[in-house]
């Protein structure tokens, strides 16, 4: 259910104009490409705003499986380069909603269905003559209402100061949602459809301990489910870098602990993580389905 003020819908029945605030840096690659990808899906043309954090959302999106190669061949997804990005924040009000305009009538005479904008706003913060991120919020209100386009603007607190936030809080009608079970800034973990968990980032001794909070609760759903009999309990770590040996060794005894009739998948495994599995002991583990990130 979605909080006041905020909305559930990031594909392509979501609002035309939507903010969100990212916790960490794996919360915005994650509702980055999500948005990015929905538009792509959508047949629409797709304009990321770089200004340093293309090149994750770009790999979050082959995490997902979403081809970008395409895409970008044919011009359907655009990274605008940083210094591009800036030159825009830096316009006037008026010329930007002219570059605008006419970034949606190219994508029209292309074929596309319309245009879907994101990326990086930070730089508005050092625009000179002051920040004028409320103007540009307005002008970019005005396209999306007037054609076929659609926004999400990124404002995370790490770059954006809580006073901003809260001023383009109040004038965005739509929030999209935080709905992550932990994020730490280092680690996040989500819970997508069929109840699978997912992991992104990194997990250390600071909080390996909440991989096994998770996992415990849904292991314990798993086992009382009347349908269960044979079911998976599922950990995507497509998004996951880094574990170290402690979380390894806890998640292989989580495997043993696991009844014969069910298994502890982990779906999506990265080379450097798949050496760290074999060496803790995952091939003796017969409850343990260790799945190989494709590609």
């Amino acid at each position: 259910m979605a909080v006041p003020g905020t909305d559930e819908r990031s594909g392509a029945d979501a609002p035309d104009h939507q903010l969100v605030v990212p916790v960490s840096d794996e919360q915005l690659r994650e509702q980055a490409s999500e948005f990015v990808a929905s538009g792509l899906g959508a047949g629409e043309q797709v304009s990321y705003f770089d200004d340093g954090m293309a090149a994750a959302v770009l790999e979050r999106l082959a995490d997902d499986g979403v081809d970008t190669a395409d895409p970008l061949r044919t011009g359907q997804l655009q990274i605008i380069p940083p210094e591009a990005t800036r030159s825009a924040l830096e316009a006037r009000p008026e010329a930007l909603g002219g570059l605008l305009h006419g970034a949606v009538d190219t994508a029209l005479a292309g074929g596309w269905r319309g245009l879907r904008f994101t990326g990086d706003l930070a730089h508005g913060l050092d625009r000179p003559g002051g920040v004028l991120l409320h103007e540009v919020d307005g002008v970019v209100d005005r396209v999306v209402r007037e054609r076929p386009a659609r926004v999400l603007c990124i404002y995370d607190r790490a770059r954006f100061p809580s006073s901003l936030i809260e001023e383009m809080q109040t004038l965005h009608s739509r929030e999209v949602p935080d709905d992550s079970l932990y994020d730490d800034g280092l680690l996040r973990i989500t819970r997508g459809r069929g109840g699978v968990a997912r992991l992104a980032g990194e997990v250390d001794h600071s909080n390996r301990q909440q991989v096994r909070r998770v996992l415990e609760p849904m292991r314990e759903e798993t086992l009382r489910s009347a349908s269960s009999r044979s079911v998976d309990l599922v950990l995507d770590v497509v998004s996951l870098r880094f574990a170290d040996v402690a979380t390894v060794v806890s998640v292989v005894h989580a495997a043993e602990e696991m009844p014969s009739s069910h298994r502890l998948v982990l779906s999506g495994v990265r080379p450097r993580l798949a050496r760290t599995l074999e060496r803790c002991g995952a091939t003796a583990a017969s409850q343990l389905d260790v799945r190989a990130r494709r590609g």
